[in-house]
């Protein structure tokens, strides 16, 4: 079964309520953004969602280059595919509505225990972390 939320101009889709557990598990997503000169940048990430602003979350560090190429043009796709069954899937495109260093590092610390099962994020942080908030334009979905 295949469904799409396409929604009308000026509205954003939403993830729907039966795939918010992609988001509580180690659900790796890959990202697209855009370079300069237009083409795509393509990186595995693990990600989040924040429902009451209905946000896919990105934790990435400052400089790192798909946060570069979002602060030049914020249009990214997402696509993720379920750990426990390869023919469940979602895929989001939309906007980074809002880079921040808000709540940045706790919130890297809480995936690294989510994908990795460890207190504190174990990386050397070379900058400082932020958060792209990802507004959700279009979302296809697919179970098999």
């Amino acid at each position: 079964m295949r469904r799409s939320s396409l929604p009308e101009r000026g509205t954003m889709a939403s993830i729907p309520d039966d795939y918010h557990d992609l988001f509580e598990k180690e659900t790796l997503a890959h990202i697209s953004t855009l370079r300069p000169d237009g083409s795509p940048h393509v990186t595995p990430v693990w990600v989040d969602y924040d429902p009451e602003a209905d946000r896919v979350l990105v934790n990435t560090e400052r400089g790192r280059r798909k946060e570069k190429n979002v602060q030049g043009d914020p249009r990214v796709g997402l696509s993720m595919t379920d750990p426990d069954d390869p023919y469940r899937m979602l895929s989001v495109t939309g906007e980074v509505a809002e880079i921040t260093t808000e709540g940045a590092r706790t919130h890297i610390d809480e995936l690294a225990h989510r994908y990795m099962g460890v207190d504190e994020y174990p990386n050397p942080i070379e900058t400082e972390r932020v958060i792209l908030s990802i507004r959700p334009d279009h979302v296809s979905e697919m179970q098999g």
